[in-house]
């Protein structure tokens, strides 16, 4: 048993440990199992990564286990990617027994990913990174492709012990395949120790104060590229710790649910190609991002390469791309204005011009509808301005760009497919999987490319590999059980939201509201998400702004204290059920820059509410405001 490792000053501490974990798995709330979604109504950004534990352990000293107690504690990091209340019970029991601070135990969802945020760190610092193992290192883990196309440069090294372990110049990981959860090998060389767990993934642990600053980013990894270790997994690996035997192998068949689920997407989409499924939205995007990379760097090799973006889509999408060009010499990131005043395609004909000039590789990633304004392009014009074969400033015909689309509002809108309207232009789409796919009962999601974009997936499917974010065997069986039912969710969601918005255009004129027009709405572009700029009044444009700031607030609140068991405070959308009301600016749009934040108030309903309630409660707050 790992406990016998410690010094016998520390067992005593770590049995208190153990028992209190051992009631706390058999106290915790169902909703720590099967939240996907953070309540951003007891979520303090600023707090996000400590508040959750810092509270656990005080409910720990009290020796609490309570459920009541547990289920009022705040929101842990943001579900699901950077962390969740089991993911942070994990590390906060895992530190403990090993005399760490909570913080420097990090859990991953991927065997390799925790690797590669330390040699990302040290490519940007410029600093040595050896690998260490014992056994083997992860059948995923690419040695060749991580220097080549990553650009991380690293010593391979076996030993048969850790203690054989000797000092270096720079950091050393030390990687050890385990099946059981329990201690790591602190050594005085060793920086970080990585147990990785076959069917979980694995723990990172971070040695020594010279490495505290290594803590935040290798969590932003976390947050951007990956996820945490999934609830069903960190529970089996607490099962494990209290339990002091092998991790629970799973013995369900899967091969059924990725059939299912492949089928599932084929016919959404309309497209033949094998899709992808991840762990996440964001593990998808990153894979597209790295296998597009590969192709460019192997078959146009020296070229620039440009990934456009909004700079006001989904902070997540904007803050990949920008991580991805900071690692890698030839890439750069360009803004793309597509909300508003500004058109999408005529930015991007002007993009396309530029980049067209310099004779480099366009990648364009766009939201359809875009997010949060809800706009849609003139298709006819996109599918123009991505086909026109343009010429660089040599006069040698430029190359053709991927169309990249996030098409999370409208998933079922029928893009690629075989005399679609993206049919002909090289083109590749993806989904979040925690929105309509799954209900909101998992974060997997996936991509798809039409046939002339097909030979870039065998790329994108290496990469997915490689970080080992393909979605976890639960999240295959989720998606199995609910993608078949997704399109008639869609129709009964928007059916609601189209309900709703024409009761707020009636009872609140003054309002504007971003939302589809029943045009597009027969063309199949049938989102169950609108915004709301409220009417707002004062004398200056900061006054204008922090009344409506200050509106949005009171309308929200008044929503989720009336209406508690439907109304959340939430990011999401496409969930079975209720109603999501969320600020772009100060939630999706968290990483992107000030002035292309949106101060706006984003409503999602789901085909399963009491639109009667929501619309009574809205009448309520126009009469408050005397609207």
């Amino acid at each position: 048993m790992y406990v016998a490792t410690l010094s016998k000053d520390k067992i005593m501490e770590a049995s208190k440990v153990l028992n209190y974990i051992k009631d706390v798995v058999e106290n915790k709330p169902n909703s720590w199992l099967n939240l996907t979604t953070h309540r951003l109504d007891i979520y303090d950004e600023a707090q996000a990564k400590t508040q959750f534990s810092d509270q656990f352990t005080d409910l720990f000293n009290a020796n609490n286990s309570e459920p009541s107690a547990l289920s009022q504690l705040p929101t842990a990091y943001d579900y699901i990617r950077l962390g969740h209340p089991l993911s942070c019970v994990l590390e906060w029991a895992m530190a403990k027994i090993n005399a760490l601070p909570t913080e420097n135990v990090i859990c991953f969802s991927s065997k390799t990913t925790p690797i590669l945020a330390v040699l990302r760190k040290n490519l940007l610092a410029h600093k040595n990174t050896q690998i260490v193992y014992t056994d083997e290192l992860p059948i995923c883990f690419n040695a060749e492709v991580l220097q080549r196309i990553y650009g991380y440069a690293f010593d391979l090294k076996k030993v048969a012990k850790a203690e054989d372990i000797t000092a270096y110049d720079g950091s050393t990981i030390f990687i050890s395949q385990q099946n059981t959860i329990g201690d790591f090998k602190l050594l005085p060389n060793i920086d970080f120790c990585i147990n990785i767990y076959a069917d979980l993934g694995s723990v990172l642990a971070v040695n020594g104060n010279q490495n505290e600053s290594y803590i935040s980013e290798i969590q932003h990894v976390r947050r951007r590229e990956t996820i945490a270790m999934t609830p069903a997994n960190c529970l089996k690996a607490l099962n494990s710790l209290i339990g002091k035997s092998a991790i629970e192998i799973s013995k369900e068949d899967v091969q059924t649910s990725k059939n299912t689920v492949a089928n599932s997407i084929k016919g959404i989409t309309g497209t033949t190609a094998e899709p992808l499924v991840a762990s996440s939205g964001l593990s998808i995007q990153y894979a597209i991002m790295m296998g597009l990379v590969h192709d460019a760097q192997e078959n146009h090799p020296g070229k620039a390469i440009k990934i456009v973006v909004p700079p006001n889509c989904y902070g997540g999408t904007n803050d990949q791309a920008r991580r991805v060009a900071a690692c890698l010499d030839n890439v750069e990131v360009l803004d793309l204005p597509v909300d508003g005043d500004n058109d999408m395609v005529q930015s991007i004909d002007t993009v396309l011009d530029q980049i067209a000039k310099e004779d480099a590789i366009p990648y364009i990633i766009a939201e359809i509808p875009t997010n949060p304004r809800v706009e849609v392009p003139e298709l006819l014009k996109l599918k123009e301005a991505l086909s026109s074969i343009r010429k660089t400033n040599e006069g040698k015909i430029a190359v053709d760009p991927v169309f990249i689309l996030d098409q999370t509002f409208c998933p079922n809108v029928l893009f690629l497919g075989e005399g679609e309207i993206l049919s002909t232009v090289k083109a590749i789409s993806y989904a979040s999987g925690s929105k309509f796919p799954s209900g909101g009962q998992c974060t997997a999601g996936y991509c798809v490319a039409n046939n002339k974009a097909e030979t870039l997936m065998e790329k994108i499917g290496l990469h997915l590999s490689l970080c080992d974010n393909e979605a976890t065997h639960l999240q295959m069986e989720i998606l199995a059980k609910q993608l078949p039912s997704m399109n008639q969710r869609i129709k009964d969601a928007y059916k609601n939201t189209r309900e709703f918005v024409s009761f707020i255009k009636e009872t609140l004129p003054a309002a504007k509201i971003n939302f589809v027009s029943e045009e597009l709405a027969t063309q199949g572009f049938t989102p169950s998400v609108f915004s709301l700029d409220l009417p707002t009044k004062g004398n200056t444009e900061e006054e204008k702004e922090n009344y409506k700031r200050a509106l949005n607030l009171k309308l929200i609140n008044l929503m989720i204290t009336e209406i508690p068991n439907e109304s959340k405070y939430c990011v999401s959308y496409g969930q079975l059920k209720g109603c999501y009301w969320t600020i772009p600016a100060t939630s999706t749009q968290g990483t992107t820059k000030e002035g292309d934040k949106d101060y706006i108030a984003r409503v999602a309903l789901s085909p399963n509410m009491d639109l009667e309630l929501h619309k009574k409660v809205f009448l309520d707050f126009v009469e408050s405001i005397g609207g």
